[in-house]
């Protein structure tokens, strides 16, 4: 099993590599496919220089050719992904074959996941096309379930309260990509960990909110800090923790 989880980690950082240009590149026009280039000075980048979290501790947070800072966001997110591949090995055992066919599912929400988040915490909006993707996966695994409908009417429950509340503050409080985050999460999680799962979204986020309004650093919440990593936090705290049952 550590053998296992040694290489779900070293995966998720390769993936968490990707997922940092998909984050860079999505609705910008270019493709993933193009060569990597420094964002301050536009020097292409050898492979040398893209390896997981190694390159960007061997150069010291800094482009090689022009000394310009890296942003932490690539060595936080490929630990970020690598955590999270390796909690899913985790949670779901591997059969006689050395796998798990549920991890392919459960990496492809994860890096969805990250990819929304990431994007939110940088632009303020989730981008349609993850949050889609990530959709129709929830909705596919919602489906398979024994209970389904119960998954489905949590999805659509928690996104048409979301929804509400975008409505109700005409898109103040919160945007209505959160409500379509929101119907992921809640076909992924059925019932009660969706429920769980919201509490603990609000509740982190009104703590960071209020800390930074406390502090006068920002104005309004939502004006500053997107809700996307809560829903998230959320769901990681409820998937991997079963953390629901502090409310039931």
């Amino acid at each position: 099993m550590e053998l296992t989880l040694v290489f779900t980690f070293i995966l998720g950082l390769i993936v968490g590599s990707f997922l940092n240009v998909v984050v860079y590149r999505l609705n910008t026009g270019r493709t993933v496919a193009g060569r990597s280039l420094c964002l301050a000075c536009g020097q292409q980048l050898a492979w040398y220089d893209l390896v997981p979290l190694f390159s960007f501790l061997f150069l010291g947070g800094r482009c090689r050719y022009c000394r310009a800072k890296i942003s932490w966001q690539y060595p936080l997110v490929e630990l970020a992904t690598a955590a999270l591949f390796a909690a899913v090995a985790s949670k779901f055992p591997a059969g006689p074959a050395g796998v798990n066919w549920w991890w392919l599912l459960w990496w492809l929400v994860m890096s969805l996941i990250v990819v929304i988040v990431v994007y939110d915490w940088r632009h303020q909006i989730i981008p349609d096309g993850p949050v889609y993707l990530l959709i129709a996966l929830a909705l596919i695994y919602a489906l398979v379930q024994p209970d389904r409908w119960w998954y489905l009417a949590t999805g659509a429950g928690w996104a048409g309260f979301f929804a509400l509340l975008w409505a109700g503050s005409r898109g103040r409080w919160l945007g209505l990509g959160d409500a379509k985050l929101a119907l992921a999460l809640g076909f992924l999680l059925g019932w009660p960990g969706a429920l769980g799962a919201m509490v603990w979204s609000f509740w982190s986020g009104a703590g960071v909110g209020l800390a930074l309004l406390a502090v006068g650093r920002y104005s309004t919440i939502k004006a500053e800090v997107p809700f996307a990593p809560f829903l998230a936090l959320g769901f990681a705290l409820n998937f991997f923790f079963n953390l629901n049952v502090f409310f039931f």
